[in-house]
């Protein structure tokens, strides 16, 4: 039998599907692909909260609606999307390896010479859907930081088990993790 967490992010209520990360370990999964509605939402939401930037960067893929719908918002007529691997357009590739909680293995975002002129030397917003473990949010600050960028925020819709207690990242909502059974444990 599926277990479902309802969630409020800034006003509007999400079921969120637990999934097992383990026999005693279950997360919320938040998913925005395909709900426009909480897109659009949180956009708007994390630009109240944003500090003044030039360039906003998220990882692929999950943060990409997010990151088009601030950008489209915000009169911003372009972001930076951090891609899972090298692609032939990309000249110059920077590359740094991550392990997300949600991935089982381990990945490389990369991006390229276009992309590290965008931050040199600008004011950058990093934004991501949910942040956990932190691992894709160093691999970012990696990025932007050998890009010459100056992060001058680090945004996320959830905030998720250890990470609600970070008092460098700005978030929506908390979303705790889940035992076995269910039950909220952060």
């Amino acid at each position: 039998m599926d277990r479902y967490y309802t969630i409020d992010i800034a006003g509007m209520k999400r079921d969120l599907l637990l999934c097992p990360l383990n026999d005693n370990l279950y997360i919320g999964a938040f998913i925005m692909f395909g709900d426009v509605e909480i897109t659009k939402h949180c956009a708007e939401k994390l630009l109240e909260k944003a500090p003044e930037y030039d360039v906003l960067i998220t990882a692929e893929s999950k943060g990409i609606p997010l990151l088009y719908e601030m950008a489209r918002q915000s009169g911003h007529n372009h972001y930076i999307v951090a891609r899972k691997g090298p692609k032939l357009y990309m000249k110059d590739v920077f590359t740094t390896k991550v392990d997300s909680i949600t991935t089982a293995k381990t990945q490389t975002l990369c991006i390229g010479s276009d992309d590290v002129e965008a931050m040199k030397g600008k004011k950058v917003l990093i934004v991501d859907d949910v942040i956990s473990t932190g691992e894709s949010l160093s691999a970012l600050e990696h990025l932007v930081n050998s890009a010459g960028g100056n992060i001058v925020g680090k945004l996320c819709v959830l905030a998720e088990g250890d990470a609600i207690g970070r008092d460098d990242i700005t978030y929506l909502a908390p979303l705790p993790l889940f035992d076995g059974e269910g039950n909220p444990i952060s």
